[in-house]
Formats: structure tokens, C-alpha cells, sequence
């Protein structure tokens, strides 16, 4: 594992007190991309540490005691170990109040809550089992079904979303949901060749989250161990 320059992001604190957050992320996890950009718009400085999955590093020992699912991202402060990416951000949010994550209206809040599982319990296992449905099915199948689940769960986040959204997901103010929703409809497109046509709602959200430097610098193809041939 390699510590790489921190992408602190836009307003992060210059002291030169030594950094306490620590976040051990892959260029390409988008799980560790929604992280990244609520690091970012809080403001928050921290160490990245690069874990190369193609070499095993998330399988180590060292990484193990970290987080023994071999998943990253994993977030370090001080003695508090969190990895998940849900837990790391909602314990990012309390403790840390600048730019709530969260709408203060409990019917937005939840609706915040579902749309995020939508990506995170239905869309992306199946990304995760990319290689071994890969090595079963070959790899036009593998794609292909990870194109149904991903259509499959943009189909209900446009209906869940239709009547909450504003500029954003839930309104005119970046929330949780929207961390999960841009990695996601990134890597529908750049990765898994989704059509989005069908999807209007998604479409514009993201063309206006990419309007937003929090967001711009913190996808894949802008981080420190993002392949030479992978940077945008």
C-alpha cells in the first residue's frame, strides 16, 4: 500500500498539524469515490492511501486488520477504524457539521437513505462478482448482466426520485444520495457502457454534478494511483 498525496479538497484546513484522517481508497471503487467527494465538500484534509487491488494488497495482513471483507474504503481517525462506506460518511456528518449530508426534513432524509441502498445493496453487488461471473460466464455475459441490475435499479431511482428532486436528488442542495448516485451513473457509463438515454433524471443530476469541482476531482480518473492510461 502506498501513501499518496492527500486530495484534500476545495476549503481544506492548511495548518501544519499532522493530518488525522486517513483514508485508504482504489481509483476505481466507487464506493470509495462517494468518500472522497464527502471529504471533500466538508473540507476535511486527509492521507490517501492507494491499496492496488489488481496485486492482492487488500488481501494482506496488514490490510485484513483494517477491514478483514478485504473492501475498501476504509477511513482511520486516530483510533477509530471504519470501513463501509455508509458508516464512514454518516460518521463523517456528525462529527464533522459543516455541509450536512443530510436534509433536515425527515421525508427527504429518508428518501435519502432508500435511493443510497438502492446503489449500494442492488446495483453494485453484482459489480463486485464482476470477475468471478466473468470467469463463469465469460465476459460479454458478465457485462451484460451487470447492465440489467444497473438498469434495473436507475429504473426505480428514477421513479423514486421524480418528485424529490430539485437540481440535485433531493432538492437544491447536495445530500447523501448524490455521492452514491455519481460513482454510480460514472461507471454505468465509463465502465459498464449503459445506455442513458432512457434515463433522463439520472442524466441531468449528473451532468450537474459534474459542474461541481467536489465532485469533478474526486472521480476515477483524477486520483493519485489512477493509471497512467486511465487519467482524465
Amino acid at each position: 500500500m502506498k501513501l499518496l498525496q492527500a486530495t484534500g479538497g476545495h476549503g481544506a484546513r492548511e495548518e501544519a498539524e499532522p493530518k488525522k484522517l486517513k483514508l485508504y481508497s482504489y481509483w476505481l471503487s466507487s464506493c470509495s469515490c462517494r468518500v472522497r467527494i464527502g471529504l471533500d465538500l466538508k473540507g476535511l484534509e486527509y492521507e490517501y492511501v492507494a491499496v492496488n487491488f489488481p496485486e492482492g494488497e487488500q488481501q494482506t495482513p496488514e490490510f485484513l486488520k483494517l477491514n478483514p471483507m478485504g473492501y475498501v474504503p476504509v477511513l482511520v481517525d486516530g483510533d477509530i477504524v471504519l470501513a463501509d462506506s455508509f458508516a464512514i460518511l454518516l460518521y463523517l456528518d456528525e462529527k464533522f457539521p459543516q455541509h450536512p449530508l443530510l436534509p433536515k426534513d425527515s421525508v427527504r432524509r429518508a428518501i435519502n437513505f432508500q435511493a443510497a441502498n438502492v446503489i449500494s445493496s442492488s446495483i453494485q453487488p453484482r459489480q463486485l462478482m464482476l470477475q468471478h461471473m466473468r470467469e463463469k460466464l465469460g465476459p460479454q455475459e458478465a457485462i451484460a448482466c451487470a447492465q440489467d441490475d444497473i438498469r434495473t435499479g436507475f429504473a426505480a431511482l428514477e421513479k423514486l426520485l421524480k418528485d424529490y428532486a430539485g437540481r440535485y436528488a433531493t432538492g437544491n442542495e447536495v445530500f447523501l444520495v448524490d455521492l452514491f448516485l455519481a460513482p454510480q451513473i460514472h461507471a454505468a457509463i465509463t465502465r459498464f457502457k449503459v445506455e442513458m438515454d432512457e434515463f433522463p433524471l439520472l442524466s441531468r443530476l449528473f451532468e450537474a454534478y459534474m459542474e461541481l469541482p467536489a465532485f469533478q476531482d474526486n472521480m476515477p480518473g483524477k486520483q493519485p494511483d489512477t493509471p497512467a492510461e486511465h487519467r482524465v
